[in-house]
């Protein structure tokens, strides 16, 4: 156990900075910044509401207790592909059903005293590589025999016609009876009121339902696209800076190529060349053109870090060149990147509305830029003000959170 987990946070915030690790001074410095820590805690709220967005707003009962006997429609729909054809609401669904685990997992891990970095990056990953066998319909061309598919069932229609016949069933629905693909021509472009919290679109789909769910796209088009240039920007700013010489000079000049560009105008020529656009591929394109900015920050970082004392040290025991650039410069190297990868995540989820609101997004997703696009072309108010807000919102709490690491990242800042 290391000297900052065996003192108390009082005692971080008195003094002792001698015995703190790095690490722990850049906790209670960022924990000072209430601003951040509130942006902080926004952040888990939104994540903690995207996947739990099925028990809001779903058209299938927790609960139904009809002529079959007790069932719970909600838990097998969840994975139901006919229902949620699209892999990140698989992604949140799973994490929605196994979060209990997790939570055990994670209580363990802190009580063993192995909670830390390693120990959050293991469920993480132990998430993704279960999301991986749940979403390919095929693997190598074989049957996926995760991959569910089943009858859709009208449980509100249902218990109607039940009730009419006699024989009432017993359903416990979430607050809000709908799904967010469901259209109802009849209620087209209705102002909020009544049940209807945030209004109807043009198609009668309930605007409320689709926000929620598309905080899922939200996040996941900031995260995996984050994910995918800073570990572009990682690999190739660690080989210019630690190798130099002709890596050096080729990767700073694709670096420069790649900047004389403008990014977005990149981005929407790419994405207009793809016919059948999907979300992946938004955020693939996006990740693919935006990593500039992490290479030439880990470039200048590996260009200090690699003529300080350990680094030359590791170099004289003969260790390898992978482990000296991956194992031990690398870490002392990743604070500024911290902070860029959280600018990065506002950043990725501007352009993705801005991409759905010119019609260059994936339609079977409820995008925000969408939602807001229909409200230009309807000139109605609620289809404006609802996703424009949600989008500031986003990108507000996680400008914080980016400016609260750069701070405390900052040993001139810190107090």
């Amino acid at each position: 156990m290391s000297a900052a987990q065996e003192l108390p946070l009082e005692a971080l915030e008195a003094g002792a900075p001698d015995r703190l690790s790095y690490w722990a001074l850049v906790r209670v410095q960022f924990g000072k910044n209430r601003p951040a820590v509130w942006g902080l805690w926004s952040v888990v709220g939104l994540f903690v509401l995207a996947t739990a967005a099925p028990l809001i707003a779903m058209d299938k009962p927790f609960l139904w207790i009809g002529e079959e006997g007790l069932e719970s429609p909600l838990l097998g729909a969840l994975f139901n592909r006919l229902i949620f054809e699209n892999g990140v609401d698989i992604f949140f669904n799973l994490l929605l059903v196994l979060s209990p685990l997790y939570l055990l997992a994670a209580v363990a891990l802190r009580r063993a005293g192995r909670f830390g970095v390693r120990g959050a990056g293991a469920l993480v990953a132990a998430h993704l590589a279960l999301t991986t066998l749940v979403v390919p319909e095929t693997w190598f061309g074989l049957e996926n025999p995760l991959h569910h598919e089943a009858p859709v069932v009208d449980y509100r229609a249902r218990q109607v016609e039940l009730e009419k016949a006699g024989e009432p069933a017993t359903a416990l629905f979430p607050p809000r009876r709908i799904h967010y693909r469901e259209t109802d021509p009849e209620r087209s472009v209705q102002p909020p009121g009544g049940s209807l919290w945030l209004g109807t679109d043009v198609e009668g789909r309930d605007v409320f339902v689709r926000m929620l769910y598309g905080t899922r796209i939200s996040l996941t088009i900031g995260v995996v696209a984050v994910g995918i240039y800073v570990w572009i920007g990682v690999v190739l700013g660690a080989l210019a800076g630690y190798l130099g010489g002709w890596w050096d000079v080729i990767i700073s000049r694709l670096i420069e190529v790649m900047i004389c560009i403008p990014s977005f105008f990149l981005i929407l020529t790419l994405v207009a060349l793809v016919e059948d656009r999907s979300i992946f591929q938004v955020m693939v394109i996006i990740g693919v053109t935006s990593w500039t900015g992490v290479a030439r920050l880990v470039r200048a970082e590996f260009l200090q870090q690699r003529e300080l004392e350990y680094a030359l040290a590791a170099r004289a025991l003969g260790l390898p060149r992978w482990r000296v650039i991956f194992r031990h410069i690398l870490p002392n190297a990743l604070g500024p990147v911290l902070v860029s990868a959280t600018f990065g995540v506002a950043s990725a989820i501007l352009i993705e509305s801005s991409l759905a609101f010119l019609g260059l997004g994936d339609p079977s997703v409820p995008s925000w830029g969408e939602t807001l696009n229909v409200g230009r072309l309807e000139m109605k108010y609620w289809l404006i003000f609802a996703p424009g807000l949600a989008i500031f919102f986003v990108v507000s709490v996680f400008n914080l959170v980016g400016e609260g690491l750069r701070d405390a990242l900052d040993p001139k800042l810190r107090t």
